[in-house]
């Protein structure tokens, strides 16, 4: 299971990833493989996900894209239907995941019906042409009703991404704002399902305004696409006097952002 508040439970098929944006300036996963290849280490054991390092310039030790076939029957032995987010430690449209590989993630999806999955990637440019040859190797005419594809964009600088996320076939789209470094008056959320939204959290953590917020709440309304606000962040939390650091208590929010929907149809 996770404390991620959209999801239910993560699946990594593949481990990590490469920095490409300013979004993934503090990402959380980087330190995290870090701190488990360092603690097996001092067992004299290799984690089994993260023992290849990545470039230093952009990665990190234990961080290296990995990809594990091994894990490509998870989802099978649940047996409660779940809500799932799909590498939460990678992005599986990076470029070195071959479309093979990205074909058996999808025909587990396609055999698991009674999940949902959340597939999130900063590289939306690669979905529509990867996904076309997924389909054709596996027969499928229509993108899987249980499969919903999302883009991060953290800036008005990163707002293209949703344009090749809409070339992409795909039952649900999903952006996902967090975390959202600037307003975002080029966002155009037309043929978007949902948008999650937030602050930054952890140490470092770049501030969030809350008018950024609630502009695109804003657009949500106006294209039909569902707002979920996650958290506000840590700058925020910290200004604000918050329960907790992240500042991921909606009862200590603004009354207008206490946002948390779902696309319709979900």
């Amino acid at each position: 299971m996770t404390t991620i508040e959209w999801t239910d439970t993560t699946w990594n098929p593949t481990t990590g990833c490469d920095r490409i944006s300013p979004g993934c300036d503090h990402c959380y996963a980087l330190p995290l493989a870090k701190r488990l290849k360092g603690m097996e280490q001092a067992r004299g054991t290799n984690h089994p996900k993260y023992q290849n390092d990545g470039d230093p310039r952009t990665s990190g030790p234990g961080f290296g894209l990995t990809t594990h076939p091994d894990t490509l029957d998870e989802p099978t032995h649940w047996r409660t239907p779940r809500m799932v987010f799909v590498n939460s430690m990678s992005d599986l449209f990076h470029a070195r995941v071959p479309a093979t590989f990205i074909t058996d993630v999808w025909r587990t999806m396609h055999a698991t019906p009674q999940h949902t999955y959340q597939v999130l990637t900063k590289r939306p440019e690669r979905l529509a042409r990867v996904l076309d040859q997924v389909h054709a190797a596996l027969g499928l005419t229509e993108p899987l009703p249980n499969v919903w594809l999302g883009t991060s964009i953290e800036s008005d600088d990163y707002t293209r991404r949703a344009n090749a996320l809409r070339q992409a076939p795909a039952a649900v789209r999903f952006v996902s704002a967090e975390p959202l470094l600037g307003p975002l008056p080029s966002l155009d959320t037309t043929g978007i399902d949902w948008v999650i939204l937030g602050g930054e959290s952890g140490p470092g953590a770049r501030p969030l305004e809350l008018d950024w917020v609630r502009d695109v709440i804003g657009q949500c309304r106006t294209t039909g696409a569902a707002p979920f606000v996650k958290q506000l962040g840590t700058v925020w939390a910290r200004s604000n006097g918050a329960p907790d650091k992240k500042g991921g208590k909606p009862e200590a929010w603004p009354a207008d952002l206490r946002v948390r929907e779902y696309p319709a149809t979900a």
